[in-house]
Order: C-alpha cells, then sequence, then structure tokens
C-alpha cells in the first residue's frame, strides 16, 4: 500500500451528546495517476477491507487504461442511524481529516455504499471551503448542478451491457437469440436489464433483496420499472412466477448478470447455472472455486474489474470535464464510454486466447502489466 490513513473525530449529535468516528482512507498505487475510489458508509467498514478494495481499484482502472491509481475510503458507520444534519456533520468533518490526502491531481473520491451525489456535494463543498475557491476536480459522482457529469448514474450498468454484447459478438450469439437473467435489480441490475432488453435480448429473471420474478417467455423491464416504483418491491407482479435470489441464478438462460452483492456463484451452485455467458456487475459475485467449476464447463465469464469498470470511467470523464470547465452531451459521454470499454474488452479477449489464460486472468495480466509498466520507467527515487 501507498499510504493508509486511519482517524478518529467527534461529531456533535442533534441531541447534544458527541460521538466519536473512525474512519479511513488508502491508496494502493499512484504511478499511474491520482488514486481514485470511493468512500462508503457501513458498521461494517474495516481497513483491511478498505486496503483489498484500494488494490482493486488499481487494478479497475489500469484495465481500461485510464490514468488512476486505485484508493478507497469509510467510515464505521450505520448511516440509517442519523440524521440528514448529522450525516453531513460527519461527512464535512471526515473530509477535513483526509483534506490533507485528496484533490484533483492527488486523490479524488466518489460514492460507494450507503453514499451518493450529495455526499460528494458536502465533500467538495468542504475542500473548497478550505482553498478559498471552488474545486469540482477534487471529487466525482457529483450531482450536474456542481459538476457532476450526464450519464454517470447509468454508466456501470451501461458498461456490464457493453461488454456482454462484446462477448455475445465473441462467442457467435445474436442479442434477439439472448435470454438474460439478472441478480440485483438496483442502479446496476436494473440499468444494465433495461439496457440489454434495449440491445434485443430478452430478461427472463430479475430479482431485488427479497427474492425476484421469473417469466421464461421475458418480462417487460419498463413494466417492471412502473410496478417496483409504484409497490416498492416486485412481489406479485403479474404474469411473472416469484423465485428466490439463489434459485434466479440457476434458471434456463443465455446470460447471466450478477449485479447484487459477492460470493453468489459457489461451488454449491456453479455447477447448476445454465448460462453459458456471465458477465459480472457486482464486485468479487464468484468464488474462486466457482470460478473453477466455470472455466471447467467452458462458461464464458466476463470479470468484475472489466465488466463494471463503467462507472470509473464516466467518473474520469467528469475529473475531465471539470478540469477544462467544458461539458459534454450524454451522448458524447456514451460514446466514449462504449469506446474506452469495447478497446478493452477486446485486449483482455486477446490476451485471453493467445496466451490460453481465461478472461479474469487475462484482465489482471493487462491491469498488473500496465501498473508494472509505469513503475519500471519512473524508477526509485531517490
Amino acid at each position: 500500500m501507498q499510504r493508509e490513513f486511519t482517524c478518529h473525530f467527534p461529531v456533535k449529535l442533534d441531541n447534544g451528546h458527541t460521538r466519536v468516528f473512525t474512519g479511513y482512507r488508502v491508496q494502493h498505487n499512484i504511478n499511474r495517476g491520482p488514486a481514485k475510489g470511493g468512500i462508503r458508509y457501513h458498521p461494517d467498514v474495516s481497513l483491511d477491507e478498505v486496503k483489498a478494495l484500494a488494490m482493486w481499484m488499481t487494478w479497475k482502472c489500469a484495465v481500461v487504461n485510464i490514468p488512476f491509481g486505485g484508493a478507497k475510503g469509510g467510515i464505521i458507520v450505520n448511516p440509517r442511524e442519523l440524521s440528514l444534519n448529522e450525516l453531513e456533520h460527519m461527512t464535512r468533518r471526515f473530509a477535513t481529516e483526509i483534506s490533507i490526502l485528496i484533490g484533483s491531481d492527488r486523490d479524488i473520491p466518489a460514492p460507494d455504499v450507503n453514499t451518493d451525489g450529495q455526499t460528494m456535494a458536502w465533500i467538495m463543498d468542504t475542500l473548497s471551503m478550505h482553498l478559498g475557491y471552488s474545486a469540482p476536480a477534487s471529487v466525482t459522482g457529483k450531482p450536474l448542478e456542481v459538476g457532476g457529469s450526464a450519464g454517470r448514474i447509468e454508466a456501470t450498468g451501461r458498461g456490464v451491457t457493453i461488454c456482454a454484447v462484446a462477448a455475445l459478438e465473441h462467442l457467435g450469439r445474436a442479442p434477439h437469440q439472448t435470454k438474460v437473467a439478472v441478480q440485483g435489480f438496483g442502479n446496476v441490475g436494473s440499468i444494465s436489464a433495461k439496457l440489454l432488453e434495449e440491445a434485443g435480448c430478452t430478461v427472463v429473471a430479475v430479482s431485488e433483496d427479497y427474492g425476484g420474478i421469473y417469466n421464461p417467455l421475458g418480462l417487460s423491464i419498463k413494466k417492471v420499472l412502473e410496478y417496483r416504483a409504484r409497490e416498492k418491491t416486485l412481489k406479485a407482479f403479474p404474469g411473472a412466477q416469484e423465485i428466490g435470489n439463489q434459485e434466479l441464478l440457476t434458471v434456463e438462460c443465455d446470460l447471466l448478470v450478477p449485479a447484487a452483492i459477492g460470493n453468489q456463484l459457489t461451488s454449491r451452485n456453479a455447477r447448476d447455472v445454465k448460462a453459458k455467458l456471465i458477465v459480472e456487475g457486482a464486485n468479487g459475485p464468484t468464488t474462486p472455486e466457482a470460478d473453477a467449476i466455470f472455466r471447467e464447463r467452458g462458461v464464458f465469464l466476463v470479470p468484475d474489474i472489466l465488466a463494471n469498470a463503467g462507472g470509473v470511467t464516466v467518473s474520469y470523464f467528469e475529473w475531465v470535464q471539470d478540469l477544462q470547465s467544458f461539458f459534454w452531451s450524454e451522448h458524447e459521454v456514451n460514446q466514449k464510454l462504449k469506446a474506452i470499454l469495447t478497446r478493452a474488452f477486446n485486449e483482455v479477449l486477446k490476451t485471453h486466447l493467445e496466451r490460453k489464460l481465461d478472461m479474469r486472468m487475462a484482465a489482471y495480466v493487462q491491469a498488473v502489466s500496465r501498473v508494472a509498466g509505469a513503475t519500471r520507467e519512473r524508477g526509485l527515487y531517490p
């Protein structure tokens, strides 16, 4: 790790009491550019977790060849226990603590678990107050009104779709011949499902935290989204069978998109997965044991560090736009995202074919080679 920072800071709560929070910011590698990575709020945040995620960000940025290193941050907190006012005070105090590390040319935070555009706006404003001028490029994932980028909300799901369509083309399967199951119907899963349907695929199953729905003839994702917005659940969606999250992973389909949480595909269910193509929308949805089974069965798997890199890629676009104070249309952002991810997919695919590696190992070879090359060229100081 390049740097590890732990801080303990007090925040005055609405009831007048003072609570001390613990936060972390880790920079894994900065040889290819400023560190880049999200800030999460969760009671299970730990230094070890943040270190691992920072390393993951290094490889994710490198595999798509954007000029960032990896970082991550977090606070040990259940944000649901705090009022909006308390969340703002905690966020601003944490931003002050890590202000010695972050900035547009050093380390650029972004949203992660339980943080969002409002969180980033508070951090950006806090840094700007300390600097005495507005510093929008110091943080990404901001609202449009304070220097955010068009296309950022859909970016990760759009990236999953771009990689999925590229993989289908490689496998010689047309989207209109492809049945899709998507585990997870949050930001990444719902957008992936919508865009895959628009690409011509038939989405047969989707699920959220408490279960999912399945129709072998296909679901209308527009109607599913409208129903979920109205009812706050997928349960009892008309014309579909209710299924569990684990059951979704083994339904009859050609393409499986695990876009929920980690460790969903394991040695227990990997042999029952019907899909011949898996595109990882979530971070770490496949265990090493399941990976080995998929290799043995000839399942083509697009790994998370490539498939869900759309978010950090559009964060890069946001940073570039903020630095030059010139903003692109959503169409321009989407076209640039497609160009970068298609190129990255083809580079990983070439390594996969030439060196006879699975796609995950090929992606890591590509990423590590780039970081190692930058380290070698820079040399050692002093």
